[in-house]
């Protein structure tokens, strides 16, 4: 999906904790109170405001720890160097600097610690591309702000090589190029400031290979992209608060997740087994949530509000009448052949309040293996070893016809409330939309997947469903493609049977 951003000012305004009670969601403010008639279906969530205050570290030194000394540029790295694995470093306060030198960086050894005093900041100072590197495992940051660091794009400040087994904790990591962070295999993410740095805050890929058993865990992710990278690289798809790539179990949850230029989280390619849970989602210039050409995972108890205000009504603006949303799932489904924690991707009891637009359900016909519109380029599906069998006459046939394809399947919608008051979000048109949906396949001219038929089976043969989900406001619905516009009552109908036991109160809608 080719997606281009435009810088939107972050507020400075304090937030209110979102308290989501058995009557209903606290609203935005200006919107109209909700009645309380209507039920919730989220529990109670507070934001992480780690980024006003975040937890000091240890005032001294712990025993047997090796204290470094601000005053003495390339301390830490010298230090490092010379001791042995397992070492525990105490970052005095101050300021603490590297070697003049764009190469020069902080290579730990398997097991050390990093601990900063209360105050300790180490800065790259726009010279160092990279502050912690290497492929030692089992590597612990704590209670350090990281900052001022260049990394070129793509890649990352702290954990530059994706090690595995590391922990990056209660730690202040901003103002860098590149992301914040890599990750690798194992990795806790928790309680961190992840803020304005250049392109992601944080980039969870890594060469040659997949990340499994990754926890991102009471961050708060704000203001990244300030580079503005679709914009310098139009159609990169390299952009938001966190990028995963083909990460195979992942837990994401009680993050606040804010004000990003671009999208809050997206997970492109081959991604599986994720649970994304108690986030709050908000004012986040793209989607909260893209979940792309990946499998398997449970999105819910989520607090998403206030998202794609800027990119929705640009592509509004343009004319097109493209459904895009705040929770995008893109060829993307449940497969049972591959192992997770469920066989589905299961969205339920979520709270989506004045977004611009709800959930869209999207299969590019002309997107599959060896296919030129493949986006992921020379990425194939999890079902297919050898890329090269995807080709014709084979790809016509069984079982590639179905496994040379990310298909958006199994989609689960449940017991999610949708709250849209067109005033709040100061729209009027293609803002309040529901959406399963493809394109016409016309390409490659050899491609299989031509006409109506991928439109066919997303509409109404690969089991997505909503039910008993609550819809407050003006919303749509669009099925099959984007000019079958249906209202609720054709949307339940026959031949789409969606939203069983579900309810609408167009009126009233704040």
């Amino acid at each position: 999906m080719v997606i281009k951003r435009r810088h939107r000012a972050l507020s400075t305004a304090p937030l209110v904790l979102v308290l989501l009670a058995a009557t209903g969601c606290e609203s935005t403010p200006g919107a109209r109170p909700e009645p309380a008639a209507a039920p919730s279906t989220s529990v109670a969530q507070p934001v992480t405001q780690v980024c006003a205050k975040p937890p000091a570290g240890p005032p001294e030194a712990p025993a047997g720890a090796v204290a470094v000394d601000p005053a003495v540029v390339g301390d830490l790295a010298a230090k490092t160097k010379s001791s042995p694995p397992n070492t525990t470093f105490w970052l005095r306060p101050g300021t603490h600097k590297l070697d003049p030198d764009r190469y020069a960086q902080v290579v730990p050894k398997q097991g050390n610690r990093y601990l900063g005093a209360p105050g300790a900041v180490l800065d790259g100072r726009k010279t160092n591309q990279y502050a912690f590197s290497g492929t030692a495992g089992n590597v612990t940051v704590q209670y350090l702000t990281v900052q001022n660091f260049v990394a070129p794009p793509d890649e990352g400040v702290v954990n530059h090589d994706s090690a595995d087994g590391w922990l990056i904790e209660h730690s202040t990591i901003q103002y860098n190029s590149g992301a914040g962070l890599m990750a690798g295999a194992r990795q806790q993410v928790r309680a961190n400031c992840l803020r304005n740095n250049g392109q992601y805050g944080m980039n969870a890929y890594k060469s040659g290979g997949s990340i499994s058993g990754l926890v991102v865990e009471g961050n708060e992710i704000v203001g990244n992209n300030t580079g503005d990278w679709e914009r310098r690289k139009e159609g990169c798809g390299c952009t938001g608060g966190i990028k995963f790539w083909a990460v195979n179990g992942a837990d994401i949850r009680g993050n606040w997740v804010h004000d990003n230029r671009g999208p809050g989280l997206w997970a492109d390619t081959n991604n599986n087994d994720f649970r994304i849970e108690d986030n709050v989602l908000e004012a986040n210039d793209g989607a909260a949530l893209i979940y792309e050409t990946s499998y398997n995972a449970v999105i819910r108890k989520n607090t998403i509000r206030r998202n794609n205000w800027v990119e929705g009504r640009k592509y509004a603006d343009r004319g097109d009448t493209f459904p895009f949303a705040t929770v995008y799932v893109s060829e993307s489904g449940g497969e049972p052949r591959i192992r997770a924690r469920t066989d589905k991707i299961e969205i339920y009891q979520n709270v989506l309040e004045n977004n611009w637009s709800g959930i869209t359900l999207w299969e590019n016909a002309d997107r599959f293996c060896n296919s030129p519109a493949n986006t992921s380029s020379g990425d194939c599906t999890l079902l297919v070893k050898k890329t090269d069998l995807c080709a014709r006459p084979a790809i016509a046939t069984a079982p590639l016809y179905a496994d040379c394809r990310w298909k958006t399947q199994r989609v689960d919608i449940h017991e999610n409330r949708f709250v849209l008051d067109t005033s709040v979000v100061q729209c009027t048109v293609k803002c309040d939309r529901m959406a399963v949906l493809a394109n016409y396949g016309t390409y490659p001219d050899w491609s299989p997947y031509q006409g109506e038929r991928v439109a066919e089976a997303i509409t109404g043969k690969q089991n997505n469903r909503w039910h008993d989900n609550v819809y407050i406001g003006p919303w749509k619905f669009v099925a099959h493609d984007p000019s079958r516009v249906l209202d609720f009552g054709q949307w339940q109908g026959t031949p789409y049977q969606q939203d069983t036991g579900s309810t609408l109160r167009a009126q009233g809608g704040g």
